[in-house]
């Protein structure tokens, strides 16, 4: 039997990936948080959904989130050789360009249909990458577990929006009132 590398090589090599892509994954999260938030009037006067959570939840939540995705994505980026690895890599970066999209398209250009098409292509492409990642390590896969629940939540949050706020959602504005003077 042939050995490649020991498995203190491998933790290493796990390591030297994780100090690279949990810093990079959050850092990449925040980046696409500052492109549109929640602080804008137009989010603001939108009518909120009873499964809204505290704001304060959100960044508590992406920071914990983009910590085990980065973890996940250094375990099949140190298995080195694995069948399907660079696959996996390659189907992990579309996804997350995808999912990076959300809170621009919903809070920057304040589409939030077209956020509701985003987060469709997030869930779907997070549920190839999580079968890619299971065909590598299994492990790195449940890792994404949450990830793919708090994507899912997000989605339905994302519709509660679009129907309570039909008119916000459709792009119109709200009708002015007109005063008529006889």
């Amino acid at each position: 039997m042939n050995i490649l590398a020991s498995k203190e090589q491998l933790r290493a090599s796990f390591l030297r990936w994780s100090l690279f892509m949990v810093p990079l994954v959050v850092l990449l999260g925040f980046m696409s948080g500052q492109l549109g938030n929640a602080s804008t009037s137009w989010f603001q006067s939108l009518d909120k959904p009873s499964i809204f959570p505290p704001p304060a939840i959100f960044g508590i939540v992406w920071t914990v989130l983009w910590v085990l995705v980065g973890f996940s994505v250094a375990m099949i980026a140190s298995a080195w050789g694995a069948r399907g690895r660079g696959a996996a890599l390659i189907a992990f970066a579309l996804h997350f360009v995808g999912t990076l999209a959300w809170t621009p398209v919903f809070f920057g250009m304040q589409e939030m249909t077209l956020a509701l098409y985003v987060l469709g292509y997030a869930v779907v492409s997070l549920i190839v990458v999580m079968a890619l990642f299971w065909r590598v390590r299994r492990v790195a896969a449940l890792l994404l577990v949450p990830y793919l629940l708090w994507a899912c939540f997000a989605a339905a949050l994302n519709y509660q929006f679009i129907a309570e706020n039909p008119a916000a959602a459709s792009g119109e504005e709200p009708a002015a009132a007109v005063e008529i003077t006889l």
